[in-house]
């Protein structure tokens, strides 16, 4: 059997897109948890190339308040990535191959990678979430 994540790898990404060709980083978290859970999240809206403003955006979104810290992540759990000081990406934790994100980056579109690959393209996780009631 086909894991569910293998129709997304290779998609692209484009700003502001939740698909079901294109992604943007939340844009293929909201695809992925409206498919799964049938979950409608919140958008977060992104301007491409405006990091200060994504990271305000990130900290202050609504959608955080349905989401609890976890230190273990299972299954589709949202991990936040950063590869400087604060985060600006994220991604979806899946149980494959010993575990890693799912994740849509622009010059790559969406990828899976392990947490040593991760590592070695610079991303760190800040933390992973898990929906509220799923714990």
């Amino acid at each position: 059997m086909t894991h569910w994540a293998t129709e997304y790898i290779g998609k692209p990404w484009v700003v502001a897109s939740d698909g079901p060709d294109e992604y943007d980083c939340w844009g293929l978290v909201v695809a992925t948890h409206k498919r799964l859970y049938g979950r409608d999240l919140t958008i977060i809206p992104v301007q491409e190339n405006n990091l200060r403003q994504l990271i305000k955006t990130i900290d202050a979104h609504p959608e955080r308040e349905n989401w609890d810290v976890v230190h273990k992540p299972i299954e589709c759990d949202i991990a936040l990535m950063r590869q400087s000081r604060h985060p600006i990406h994220v991604g979806i934790w899946l149980d494959i191959d010993g575990g890693g994100i799912l994740h849509c980056m622009q010059g790559a579109g969406v990828v899976f990678q392990n947490l040593h690959s991760l590592s070695l393209t610079g991303w760190k996780i800040e933390n992973y979430y898990r929906y509220k009631g799923d714990s």
